[in-house]
């Protein structure tokens, strides 16, 4: 059997349930949809969403009006409206009617249903199956169960067969379920007993979620604010037109929601609980951030340099995660405190420091959704690492990383490079030389410890915006 190639850049499959943050992080996701290899995007149910079963006498929970326009198509109808501008700014932007051809309606109809296979659960099964030369990551951003059906379908075929033992090496070789922690209960209940080596990514964030600005740093703070994001993302065109903000008139569902009040323009609590809503999310003023819970979990892929899905302790726009202490292929998001909203609320992910970068990235792209010509818009810097990203080395080395940076637009660039001290675990003292890091390893660095050093460029556009490569050392 071919082993899956580490460095080949993965295919992502996406189901998703009708959170508001779904539609914002759909948004974004599309926006990216030039640098990601999306294979699949799936409608899902959730433990905070289903579409009920009048067969079953399942009531409708928190799900759009029937004949609503859903999440989903929402994004791809209005990533079509921006698509003219958008492939001038990168011509590996897909079509709209090949997006299209990828939404799918999976398993809908009540919390944790795998009761029946469906279009969604069997394009999820295809994908896994099929022809890719990397990982192919199925990301849950809503609850697992379209994935758990594709995988029930994989073993209802295949188990007992001669080719079940390749098949289920196939997947459990090549396939990565990424996560908002678990919103129904088909992964313990049926993944893990059933595919014990498939790897699990708990990417749940803070930072990206509705608890933002709780941990986002003080001079980052602007990129949740009224006034930023009126003129960066809700007035930037049909993507942005599409951004759900506080106090826009919206709701999620079909109906009174009790968790729903943010579309209602600056109310009071008390007011709010005398209606018979739950006030769970602090209330911001209208036009604030809300949440993109689950763009943690394709941040992962963005071309930045960071490489964030190579590895999960490596960390970057879409978090870090550390491994779990009872199960070898599951890892969940440093200082994850679960998805109960009891105890301090901690930066879950160590992504508040990538906010601000994230944020003028994705303004910088929504530009481009309404900027005909190339030149009119700001484009990010790379850096390229001139030789190995990784490499081996011993205590007390001295090493010289050697790199190239190159700005689309001509603009200046400015470097900064450091140790990424939340993925290391030896410590080691950098210089900045001319096109070049200069990194000396300590002397009393442990075999086995890796160092992680980051160079940083932040180019002079409008908005700014912010390339990387990343060295690994290890020792030996």
């Amino acid at each position: 059997m071919i082993e899956p190639d580490p460095l080949a850049t993965p295919r992502i499959v996406v189901t998703t349930d009708p959170e508001l943050d779904d539609l914002n992080s759909m948004l974004r996701l599309l926006l990216y949809s030039n640098e990601i290899d999306i294979a699949a995007l799936v409608y899902s149910a959730s433990q905070f969403h289903y579409a009920g079963d009048s067969v079953k006498d399942i009531a409708p929970y928190r799900w759009p009006a029937p004949g609503d326009r859903m999440h989903i198509d929402i994004a791809v109808d209005a990533y079509e409206k921006a698509y003219d501008n958008l492939v001038r700014h990168d011509p590996r932007y897909p079509l709209p009617a090949d997006l299209r051809r990828l939404v799918k309606v999976g398993n809908v109809k009540n919390v944790g249903d795998t009761d029946e296979p469906t279009p969604g659960s069997d394009l999820v099964r295809d994908v896994l199956l099929g022809d890719a030369p990397g990982q192919v990551f199925a990301q849950a951003w809503g609850g697992m169960n379209t994935i758990a059906r594709a995988l029930l379908s994989i073993e209802e075929e295949f188990f007992g067969t001669e080719r079940w033992d390749e098949i289920y090496a196939l997947i459990t070789r090549r396939t990565v379920i990424t996560a908002f922690a678990e919103q129904d209960g088909t992964f313990a209940e049926y993944i893990r007993p059933r595919w014990p080596d498939l790897e699990f990514r708990d990417v749940a964030t803070t930072a990206w979620g509705y608890f933002a600005s709780a941990v986002v740093p003080e001079e980052d703070a602007v990129y949740l604010s009224p006034n930023w994001m009126r003129e960066n993302v809700t007035s930037v065109g049909p993507i942005g037109e599409e951004y759900r903000v506080w106090g826009d008139g919206k709701h999620m569902a079909d109906g009174f929601d009790e968790g729903d009040y943010f579309g209602l323009v600056d109310p009071r609590k008390e007011d709010l609980e005398a209606q018979g809503y739950v006030v769970w999310c602090p209330i911001q003023p209208a036009g604030s951030w809300i949440s993109e819970g689950d763009s943690s979990a394709f941040a992962l892929h963005i071309d930045n340099g960071l490489r964030n899905w190579e590895h999960p302790s490596f960390g970057g726009w879409g978090g870090r995660q550390e491994r779990d202490a009872h199960d070898p292929h599951r890892w969940h998001s440093v200082g994850d405190s679960g998805q109960g909203l009891a105890g301090p609320i901690t930066d879950r992910g160590e992504v508040g420091q990538w906010f601000g970068a994230y944020q003028r990235d994705f303004a910088a792209r929504l530009r481009w959704s309404v900027t005909p010509e190339y030149a009119d818009a700001n484009h990010a810097p790379r850096v390229d690492a001139d030789g190995p990203e990784h490499r081996v080395v011993s205590a007390g080395e001295r090493v010289e990383l050697a790199f190239t940076v190159m700005d689309p637009d001509g603009d200046e660039v400015r470097i900064r490079t450091y140790v990424d001290e939340n993925a290391s675990t030896s410590r080691a003292h950098i210089e900045l030389a001319e096109s070049a890091v200069l990194v000396a390893i300590a002397d009393d660095a442990p075999t086995g410890s890796v160092t992680h050093v980051i160079v940083e460029a932040t180019d002079s556009g409008e908005p700014m915006m912010t390339g990387y490569a990343r060295f690994v050392l290890s020792v030996e």
